[in-house]
């Protein structure tokens, strides 16, 4: 794909996956009611996003924020075209997941031995032995499963992660049949020639298996490893309404890429984002009153670049003046 057609979109289709109503919420100090959360993962599917990460099935004492994941789940209102997907770690957190009707299993591991150690208490070999059993136990449900990999553009512990073995653990994984792959940039490490290059030799590979991008916007580079991941052909991206979330396991992290961000901008550049970007924006302007506390999101604070503001109080007035100083001007 030409750069040109990156900066032209044309109408291609962009998938957004919503992620802040798990990624988000779970690094929250103030609990947000259940109620709360059905109305906001319902505000986002009638926004249209295309796949809304609900919850988490773990233990409540891990993630109390979402010790509500199977209430949740199951009251939320489904839209047809919206893809309902909720993260597990183990084969308990699956059952619990499939029994509250979860439209995919979302598994995550790290490609980074460390991180995975700080984040998930395993080891990657241990890591990936569970999720043998947790892919199992979806595909006997048929269940599809996505396989989140951490840490694909850098580790903070490790520093750089060769892009062979990020595609090892994918091979891996693809060859247990899963449906889809999302390469994390978890602590916001990635670049733009870099993503480029891992989402080619992705798609080169596995032309047929479903690719995520998950970005974090750590070193303000998250839209521009957009761009640069769609011009290799990549169409779907994780994001989180406000910019809210991060990894609490990798030192330095700080919120996810923002929805209503990358939707404002694919939007102006002619892609195809299928969501209504108003709806989008007055949900991401309910957030503070949620969680006690402003969010990153600059176009929540700003809005679309042509909500247009009222001229300041007295400019009658000033054009006056302005004309009986300068009568004659040579244009209009």
């Amino acid at each position: 794909m030409s750069s040109q057609a990156v900066w032209q979109g044309a109408g291609r289709r962009i998938f957004m996956n919503e992620v802040g109503t798990r990624d988000g919420l779970q690094m929250e100090p103030a609990f947000v009611s259940t109620e709360d959360k059905i109305a906001l993962v319902n505000a986002l599917s009638d926004a249209g996003l295309s796949k809304i990460e609900v919850t988490a099935f773990v233990s409540p004492t891990a993630i109390a924020a979402l010790r509500d994941g199977e209430i949740v789940m199951r009251e939320i209102a489904r839209r047809p075209g919206t893809v309902y997907t909720a993260l597990v770690p183990n084969v308990r957190g699956a059952e619990r997941a499939i029994e509250a009707r979860t439209g995919e299993l979302n598994l995550v591991m790290s490609v980074s031995e460390t991180h995975n150690l700080c984040n998930l208490r395993m080891q990657r070999a241990q890591s990936f032995a569970v999720l043998q059993q947790v892919i199992a136990t979806a595909q006997q449900a048929r269940v599809p499963v996505n396989v989140s990999l951490s840490c694909c553009f850098g580790c903070p512990m490790e520093g750089d992660v060769p892009q062979a073995e990020v595609l090892a653990w994918v091979q891996r994984f693809a060859d247990l049949g899963v449906q889809g792959i999302t390469l994390c940039d978890t602590t916001g490490m990635a670049y733009p020639s870099q993503v480029h290059e891992m989402t080619r030799a992705f798609k080169a590979r596995w032309p047929a298996l479903g690719l995520t991008l998950h970005f974090h916007n750590t070193r303000g580079m998250a839209l521009a490893n957009v761009l640069a991941s769609m011009a290799a052909g990549a169409d779907r991206f994780d994001a989180s309404i406000g910019g809210l979330g991060g990894c609490p396991y990798a030192p330095g992290a700080s919120g996810n890429a923002c929805t209503e961000e990358i939707v404002h901008a694919l939007q102006l550049m002619g892609y195809d984002t299928g969501i209504d970007l108003p709806a989008l924006i007055a949900t991401a302007a309910r957030l503070p009153a949620l969680i006690g506390h402003e969010v990153p999101s600059q176009i929540a604070r700003a809005g679309h670049r042509l909500d247009l503001h009222p001229v300041p109080a007295g400019f009658d007035a000033i054009r006056e003046r302005a004309l009986a100083r300068q009568p004659s001007l040579p244009y209009p």
